[in-house]
């Protein structure tokens, strides 16, 4: 049997005060209808719709096209806008329907595998997945008769008995497709909002003699979402400790968590230490044994093993094993370190590769460039990769020893074991061994600067008498 998933994405979220659609709000900078659609996929259902609304080129733009999705012009009410994906449901309607809202991010795999199969097992016609809440005010009640539901409450219509009910709706169903179907078009807008539940489905269903039961998720996070830029804080401070938890049962060690975030995706190695401010993003693995931080942005990065980083910003590169970085260090996109390299202060890498054992020590810019092994840079060198229409590459051999404030004019190709001295412009390629002078001739005029820099000293000289006359 086949599955399909609904994901209510439409509300605009006003309390939000964005001009982006609410599930485009971002936990652990990632959209919170991400992490829906990941653990839908993760849980193996790639049949998915996504029912738009609010921005909804926004959201589109967003999705790049990677899901079907059906437009809600008016947001009606939860009902209203799985009747938008009505023709969506009928192209399989002996299917399993999931409905899930976009802008509840804790949803995990397990639970929808596990609740799917409950729901099958149970031959129900709607199952409802609940979790259990240490204090539950502010969410509907699920009140049983054994395994079937036969209500849910909201809290301000609970009895005294039914408050004491711990056991709440996540707004995570699981119906059959054809069961849904059929009481869609049941549904009438006669409430308070005038809108159309999802919710009155089940009343429906249950008035039809369907069955309707809950499944417990062991996982209580699966019901928060968030109304506000307050409540958007407090997911992202429940995402960002929970990952922490996860990776301190790792072997990762902690200083302070004081401004720490990693995505959930980031993959850290036992041993390693992660220092204050550091900021973990997106398909980054850290190996073991690694001190990062403080104050790192590693985002799409490998590093490996035995590396220390810090104050290191590194984008889409690699970083290889016992690397030293740091400190105000920029790796920009398709980078190499290789093993062993030191990448000094002030020091920008820019698409290049650094060989194993190079020194790149202070205020250098490698750019567009392939430098070979055991490599020593002086301060200040530039590798000048763009004539302001295209851009070249800068070849480095072997043991090369690049002198202080050298500018390596590309293309250009300096050979193994070759040297250039301090201060050179570098415009042609410098043979295996060989040392390479490229500078201006050095031209005296005598009292020249005692005419230049008159009125400057002069003016200096005023001040000082002045002030030592006071």
């Amino acid at each position: 049997m086949s599955e399909n998933v609904v994901i209510l994405a439409g509300g605009q979220g006003k309390r939000m005060k964005s001009e982006l659609p609410k599930v485009l709000c971002k936990v652990l900078e990632k959209p919170m209808i991400t992490w829906v659609t990941d653990a839908c996929e993760n849980a193996g259902f790639e049949n998915i719709c996504i029912v738009k609304g609010y921005a909804a080129e926004k959201l589109e733009e967003y999705l790049g096209g990677r899901f079907e999705t059906v437009l809600q012009k008016e947001q009606l009410g939860t009902g209203h806008a799985v009747m938008q994906a009505e023709e969506f449901l009928k192209k399989d309607p002996d299917s399993d329907t999931l409905v899930l809202c976009g802008d509840a991010p804790f949803i995990d795999s397990a639970t929808i595998r596990s609740s799917l199969d409950f729901h099958r097992s149970e031959e129900n016609d709607v199952t409802i997945v609940t979790a259990e809440l240490a204090d539950p005010v502010g969410y509907g009640r699920i009140i049983r008769n054994g395994n079937e539901v036969s209500a849910i409450v909201e809290q301000k219509d609970a009895t005294d008995e039914q408050l004491e009910v711990k056991e709440v709706n996540s707004g995570c169903y699981w119906f059959k497709t054809s069961s849904l179907l059929e009481t869609l078009d049941k549904l009438s807008p006669q409430n308070a909002q005038g809108e159309y539940y999802l919710t009155d489905c089940i009343y429906l269903l249950v008035e039809q003699g369907k069955k309707a039961g809950a499944y417990k998720s062991e996982n209580p996070s699966i019901v928060l979402g968030a109304n506000d830029r307050r409540g958007l804080l407090k997911l992202n401070d429940t995402a960002r400790m929970e990952v922490i938890g996860k990776h301190l049962d790792r072997g990762v060690e902690f200083t302070c968590t004081d401004g720490v975030i990693i995505s959930p995706e980031v993959e850290i190695g036992s041993s390693t230490i992660i220092r204050q401010g550091v900021i973990l993003r997106g398909e980054t693995v850290i190996g073991s044994g690694c001190d990062i931080g403080p104050n790192c942005i590693i985002e799409n990065t490998s590093v490996g093993n035995n590396t220390i980083l810090n104050n290191v910003q590194s984008y889409d590169a690699e970083i290889g094993n016992n690397v030293k970085i740091g400190p105000f260090v920029q790796i920009r996109p398709d980078s190499r370190i290789n093993d062993g390299a030191k990448i000094g202060d002030f020091v920008e890498i820019k698409n290049s590769t650094i060989g194993e054992k190079t020194s790149v020590a202070h205020l250098t810019y490698i750019g567009d460039s392939d430098v070979g092994a055991n490599v020593n840079f002086g301060c200040g060198v530039v590798t000048v990769n763009y004539d302001g229409e295209n851009k070249f590459r800068t070849e480095i051999g072997d043991n090369a020893f690049i002198g202080c404030n050298t500018n390596l004019v590309s293309p250009v190709r300096i050979g193994n074991e070759a040297y250039t001295a301090a201060g050179s412009t570098i415009t042609g390629n410098v043979p295996d061994g060989a040392l390479a002078i490229e500078r201006g001739k050095t031209v005296i005029k005598d009292g020249y600067a005692y005419k230049k820099l008159k009125k400057r000293t002069e003016k200096f000289e005023k001040e000082k008498q002045n002030k030592n006359i006071k």
